[in-house]
């Protein structure tokens, strides 16, 4: 079972240099920006993932900390009055 999934993959990937050897120049060019893409999606969808994920927990974090007027924030730390040096 495993020793046909693999000649299938071997066999899959000698189609497709093959095809792509009989391409022109602009079109492997065209084929070699395609299968980048469709190789580093997986990655991307991880990156945007952790992007949301770590957005997420910023904004949580910044309404916890401070008052909210509209979209203005002012910190816990900014309602205290300066110490006079005096």
């Amino acid at each position: 079972m495993v020793e046909k999934l693999l000649a299938g993959i071997v066999l899959a990937v000698c189609v497709v240099m093959l095809v792509r050897l009989g391409l022109g120049v602009r079109a492997r060019m065209r084929f070699d920006d395609a299968v980048r893409t469709v190789a580093r999606s997986p990655i991307m969808l991880v990156h945007r993932i952790r992007a949301a994920r770590g957005a997420a927990e910023a904004i949580r974090r910044a309404k916890s900390a401070g008052e909210w007027e509209g979209n203005v924030y002012t910190p816990k730390s900014f309602s205290k009055r300066p110490r006079k040096p005096h």
